[in-house]
C-alpha cells in the first residue's frame, strides 16, 4: 500500500506541474466566425418574415409627343410617386395611414424604359399587394389628371399579385451572411493589432544586449596608456 502511494505522488505532482499551453495567435478568426453564425441564425429567426410584391406601370406618350418625353416623365412621376398628394389618394385602398404607407411602399425606374415599379411591402402577403396597386392606382389618377398638357398618359401595366415566399432572408442565409461577416471581422482583427514577439528572438536579444555590457567591462579591465608606460620604466630601472 505504501508503494502505491509513492507511485501515485509522483503523478500527482507532475499533473500539477504542467502549464496550460497559450491559445493560438488565430483564435479570434474561428471565434468571430462562430459569434457571427450564432447571430446571424438568430436574427432569421426571431425577425418576422416580410413579403414584397410589385405593380408596374407605363408612360405612353400621345400622338404628338416623342417617346424621348415619356422616358423623362416616367422619372418625373416614379419621384412623385411617394408624396403626400399621391399616398393621400392610396391610403383609403390600402387600409393604412399615410406614414405607415410611406415607409412600406418604394417605386424604381429605368433609364431605359418608361416603366414604373411600385413594391409594397409588408408582413402578410395579401397587405403587399394591396399597398403596391393602390399606389399604382393613385399615380395613374394624380398624373392623368395633367395628361392634356403634358401629353404623356400612364396606364397600369401589370397588377400586384400576393406573393407565396417572404422576401426576407431565412435564417439559413441570415446565419451565413453573419458567417463570412464575423470571419471577415476576425481576419480584420488579426491584421491589424500588433504582432507578438517571437520567444526565440528574446534569448537572442539578450545576447545581443550582453555583449556591449561585456566589451565595455573588458575595456575598463585594460590599465590606461600612462600606466603601462610606468611599469615599462620601473622595470627598465630594475
Amino acid at each position: 500500500m505504501a508503494d502505491t502511494a509513492d507511485q501515485k505522488k509522483p503523478a500527482h505532482r507532475s499533473h500539477r506541474g504542467r502549464r496550460l499551453l497559450p491559445p493560438p495567435a488565430w483564435w479570434p478568426l474561428p471565434a468571430c466566425a462562430l459569434l457571427g453564425l450564432a447571430a446571424g441564425g438568430a436574427y432569421g429567426v426571431l425577425k418576422a418574415p416580410e413579403y414584397a410584391a410589385t405593380s408596374y406601370v407605363v408612360a405612353v406618350p400621345n400622338e404628338t409627343t416623342e417617346p424621348a418625353t415619356a422616358l423623362g416623365f416616367a422619372q418625373a412621376y416614379g419621384r412623385i410617386a411617394t408624396s403626400s398628394s399621391t399616398l393621400a389618394y392610396a391610403q383609403p385602398r390600402a387600409g393604412i395611414d399615410a406614414r405607415r404607407l410611406r415607409t412600406q411602399v418604394r417605386t424604381e425606374t429605368s433609364p431605359d424604359s418608361p416603366m414604373i415599379a411600385v413594391t409594397g411591402t409588408s408582413r402578410t402577403p395579401s397587405e403587399a399587394a394591396d399597398i403596391a396597386n393602390a399606389v399604382a392606382d393613385a399615380l395613374t389618377l394624380t398624373s392623368n389628371q395633367a395628361a392634356k398638357n403634358t401629353g404623356v398618359q400612364l396606364l397600369l401595366f401589370n397588377q400586384a399579385v400576393a406573393p407565396s415566399e417572404p422576401a426576407s432572408p431565412s435564417a439559413a442565409v441570415s446565419g451565413a451572411v453573419g458567417l463570412c461577416a464575423g470571419g471577415l471581422l476576425g481576419g480584420l482583427w488579426l491584421l491589424a493589432r500588433p504582432g507578438r514577439r517571437r520567444p526565440q528572438e528574446e534569448p537572442a536579444a539578450q545576447e545581443g544586449a550582453a555583449q556591449p555590457q561585456s566589451a565595455v567591462e573588458e575595456y575598463a579591465s585594460l590599465p590606461a596608456q600612462g600606466e603601462h608606460s610606468e611599469t615599462k620604466e620601473k622595470e627598465s630601472v630594475r
